[in-house]
This record gives C-alpha cells, structure tokens and sequence, in this order.
C-alpha cells in the first residue's frame, strides 16, 4: 500500500521548560537533561483532536492526487478522544462530505497509528477499502496534571493526516513494505506503566523506569526485524523515526545501532512528547524533504504496552 498524501497541525503556543518549576518543582535544567524537552506545543482552550485533524487534513488536501470524497475507509487514531461516541473519523466524514467510508476511533496509546495503519492493510487485504484516511491526533493538555512530577512536563500537542491508497496512484507515492505490532500486556509492568484515567489524576507515567527500559527494547528490535524480513541492513536505512517519548530512549538506541545522529529526525525539543501521533508527525514534517529510494523505519513503543513499526520505501 501507498502513502499518498500527508498534512499536519501543530498549535502555535509554546510551554518552555521554566513553566513548572513552580508547579512541581523541576527545574528546566533537570528537565533538558532528563528528556531532551526545552518546550512543549499546547492547544488552545477551544482547540481538541478533532478540529487539530481536521486542520492537518486540509493541509494534506493540495499533494492528494484523487478528490477525498473517494475515501471509503477513516480511522482517528488517538488516546485523548474529545467525545468517546461521535468521535474524529465521523465529524471528519462529515465535514468533507465523504459518504462511502467506514469510520472509526482506534486507540493503543502511543502505537495508535501504526496499529491504525495495519487496520487498513487488512481492510485493504479484505477487498473491504481501497483509500484510506487515518487522522492521528493527542491532546495531551486535556488530561496531562502538570504539577506531577514524574510526567506532567513531558506532554505536547499535535495531529497529522495520512491518505493511504491500495495501489499506486501517483510515481512520487511512499510504499509501506510491511508493518508489523504487538500487544505486550504481559511483559514488565504492562497495562500500570502508563494511564489516562479521567477521573483519577489524568495522564500519568507511574512506572517510567520500566517503560525505558522495554522501549529501549522493542523499538530498535522490530526495525531490525523489519530490515531482515525484507532483506534490508541498518546501512541501508536513510531515516530513522522513533516515538518521541524522551531523548534518552533515542540517544539509547543510537548508542544500541551504532546509528549517526544524521539519521535519526525528531522534534522532541521543541514539541515535547505529543503521543501517538508523535512519530507519524515527524513523517509527515519531513516528507517534502524524502528523496526516491530513501528507505524510512517508523518504531513506537506505548503504553498498555503495546509496540510497532513500518518500513517505508520511496
């Protein structure tokens, strides 16, 4: 399957780092050194996943090679759903009039894309869709509790939109050659690492140190199960995109693959960690800039846990 168009939508509002020294005591110091973060994007009060999308798919809309109303597949994929009945893929559907698409909301915390992206491969495989809309998006600031200490600086905002077709439509289309996801329920301290629960705190990391560690684990070893698979090495991989949870994670597996820097993109400084979307924006903030034949490893680790990745071939 082909990746056709891309659009993305980050709020304009940026928190530095000096915001929560009063508010949980951490210094900006402390807080670069630890997570690689010197701000974070915030959204405005009436801004939520579902307008952030459907900004980032209007700005797709002038590379898409085929009207959007032939769209018969959209899926938002987010962990921070502003209504959990009408969600994003509905008012999507109903904005630009897409009448003959499936819709639905898909969440795995930070792995919510790829698995989003592995859903249309087999509506795809089914003969069920044929061009598929995927609207990623978080508000972390809706749920995130700032004077937590442990998490409450990390969290960033962001939506991206990806239009994938079955076939080729235009020479210039990115070809997904193969995606790959796990559910890892089961492995360290599983669905306790990270929560979200609404009424109790809202977003928290209560188990950091294991998270680290099984990213750390399952990102750099699913994109060399896909390079392996597909008879590729690491040396031939252009760009490297892992979820931007933490710098510390990237510079680990750096360290781990014995990568150059040049190869791996992130925008982690500047934008904080934006959730599920976080790798799927740095895609798409970069797109315009992949040349033919760049060969791209998109990896996630998330909470729940959940992991995954897709290698991509322009």
């Amino acid at each position: 399957m082909y990746i056709n168009a891309s659009g993305y939508y980050i709020p304009e509002e940026r928190v530095d780092n000096q915001h929560f020294l009063e508010l949980n005591g951490l210094t900006s110091e402390w807080i670069e050194q630890r997570t690689g973060i010197k701000t974070r994007s915030k959204a405005r009060a009436e801004e939520n996943v579902n307008t952030m999308g459907l900004e980032a798919v209007r700005r797709a809309l002038p590379q898409l090679p085929y009207d959007i109303t032939e769209v018969d597949l959209i899926i938002q994929a987010s962990y921070s759903p502003y209504d959990t009945v009408a969600t994003g893929a509905h008012v999507a559907q109903r904005e630009f009039h897409i009448v003959n698409a499936k819709a639905m909301y898909l969440s795995s915390a930070c792995s919510s894309f790829l698995n989003a992206l592995e859903v249309v491969e087999g509506y795809f495989c089914m003969g069920k869709a044929s061009k598929a809309l995927i609207i990623s998006a978080d508000k972390n600031s809706a749920y995130s509790n700032e004077t937590d200490p442990k998490a409450g600086h990390l969290w960033g905002d962001a939506a991206a939109a990806f239009f994938i077709s079955k076939e080729r439509v235009k020479e210039t289309d990115a070809e997904v050659l193969e995606i790959v996801t796990q559910g890892l329920g089961h492995i360290g301290k599983g669905p306790e690492g990270v929560q979200l629960r609404p009424r109790d705190g809202g977003i928290m990391m209560p188990e950091g140190r294991d998270v680290f560690i099984q990213a750390c684990t399952y990102m750099p070893k699913n994109v060399l199960y896909l390079l392996d698979k597909n008879g590729y090495t690491l040396d031939d991989l252009t760009y490297f995109v892992g979820h931007q949870a933490n710098m510390r994670i990237m510079s680990n597996i750096a360290k781990q693959l014995n990568l150059p820097d040049e190869k791996f993109l992130q925008n982690i400084e500047e934008l904080g960690n934006t959730g599920s979307v976080s790798s799927a924006l740095v895609y798409a903030q970069n797109a315009k800039d992949f040349k033919k034949g760049d060969l791209i490893a998109i990896t996630v680790f998330g909470g729940g846990y959940s992991a995954g990745a897709a290698l991509i071939k322009l």
